[in-house]
């Protein structure tokens, strides 16, 4: 409930900016605005200040803000209006005012991150610590895509698709490039090179996991569950796991196995603890309809708290937004072009859970998530779909090159035609958000 309640007030800052920019300039241009709404339906609470009423609203999807002598309606731009508040009207300002306040909410989003991003560098940030180091191949997940090309525990990537990496931070953008094609990896084995080709499924956006290939992971453990196995044999924070059983345990993801080949078993566990190796007997088990045997333990992963000073916390800032702009624009021209499966779109239910999970953390993770999904925001809004705000922008530049505009019944229609495909794209977002969690 904490998560989703987080999720919606994050949700609702995005919107409130996006709406306050086609406020701003509204304001700034001389039109009157009646309505300025966080949400959509039934009001919840409503304040009219001077000209307008503050709304926020049931539904906090979105939200919008209404302008005189915008759209139809009985103010609406064919509406007949008071001469002396006619130069107030949207539809009465010229071409560049419009096209202004229209791009402002979407610029708003775009813009927000060169602002937040700068602080949560300040701040300082917590990172993994194996993202500065070099993108060496700790485990390959077995029968998955990576291992049935070949690739080895221990190779270490050169390149990607021919894009040059240096840490495992530099394999994502360069695997959000290869999305859609078969990925070359040219890795650096023993003393030689080899070159091996991976055909992902789902284009590995979501990363070198989602292909089978993990960095190294010692069996440390950072966490116990409480009344599970691995806490009441004795174990402890910190422990090295050396062995399971008959099984020798060297990395953290042999773990899985060797515990599901002993089952509900009684098990010895040979730890290292200060320099001495202890042994406890635990029996794994299944927890709530889980198939799987557990044992009650979580990683220690190790991380690297980094402080930047204020003017390289705008620099770094300015070119994380650089980059998360980049790697969705190359996105979409991905999935516009078929080489990126729609399942990869995510709806309201992802970004609320995205958010609320950053929301419980700390002020730099709730900072860098409200700056990529803002981003997220900024862009779709000005795709060139009629009910969006680039189908408005795409309406004023073509009154702006033939000089004329479309009719207001051609417009509708093609907004409702936009509405149709918006709600159509929600429903796939929707569906791809339910069998995510159907997944998980």
């Amino acid at each position: 409930m904490i998560t989703i309640a987080a999720g919606i007030i994050m949700l609702g800052i995005l919107v409130f900016i996006h709406e306050l920019g086609h406020f701003a300039v509204a304001k700034f241009c001389g039109v009157k605005v009646l309505k300025f709404s966080l949400g959509f339906g039934p009001r919840l609470v409503s304040r009219q200040w001077g000209d307008t009423e503050y709304m926020i609203c049931a539904i906090p999807l979105g939200g919008y803000v209404q302008m005189l002598g915008e759209g139809a309606g009985d103010q609406g731009e064919e509406a007949e209006i008071d001469p002396e508040e006619e130069k107030r009207s949207f539809a009465k300002k010229t071409i560049p005012q419009r096209m202004a306040i229209v791009a402002a909410g979407p610029i708003m989003n775009l813009l927000l991150p060169f602002m937040i991003l700068p602080i949560a560098y300040l701040v300082g940030i917590n990172l993994p610590a194996y993202l500065d180091e070099p993108p060496c191949i700790g485990y390959v997940i077995p029968g998955s895509e990576a291992d049935e090309a070949g690739v080895r525990a221990g190779d270490c990537i050169i390149k990607i698709s021919g894009i040059d990496v240096a840490t495992w931070t530099d394999t994502g953008p360069a695997l959000v490039n290869s999305a859609g094609e078969p990925i070359i990896f040219t890795l650096k084995r023993d003393d030689g090179i080899a070159e091996l080709t991976v055909d992902p499924e789902n284009g590995a956006l979501e990363g070198l996991q989602s292909i089978g290939l993990l960095p190294d992971q010692v069996a440390v453990i950072g966490a116990l569950a409480p009344d599970m196995p691995a806490a009441e044999a004795g174990l402890e924070d910190g422990d090295k796991i050396l062995s399971i059983g008959e099984h020798p345990i060297v990395s953290w993801y042999e773990l899985k196995g060797a515990i599901q080949d002993v089952g509900g078993q009684s098990v010895p566990v040979v730890v290292e603890r200060n320099l001495k190796q202890l042994t406890f007997d635990l029996v794994p088990r299944k927890v709530d309809g889980n198939d799987d045997f557990l044992i009650g333990v979580t990683p220690r992963h190790e991380t690297i708290f980094k402080r930047f000073p204020p003017g390289e916390a705008i620099a770094a800032g300015a070119d994380r937004t650089i980059e998360l702009i980049e790697l969705t624009l190359v996105f979409i021209q991905k999935l516009f072009a078929g080489h990126v499966s729609t399942s990869n779109i995510g709806g309201p239910i992802t970004v609320v859970q995205i958010a609320g999970q950053a929301a419980q953390t700390d002020i730099s993770s709730i900072l860098s998530v409200l700056a990529f999904l803002s981003i997220q925001l900024g862009i779709l809004n000005l795709l060139p779909i009629p009910i969006l705000d680039g189908g408005h922008l795409f309406f004023y530049s073509y009154e702006l090159v033939f000089r004329r505009p479309f009719s207001l019944r051609a417009r509708e229609w093609a907004q409702q035609i936009g509405l149709i495909l918006l709600l159509l794209l929600m429903v796939l977002a929707f569906y791809n958000d339910i069998v995510r969690m159907i997944g998980s």
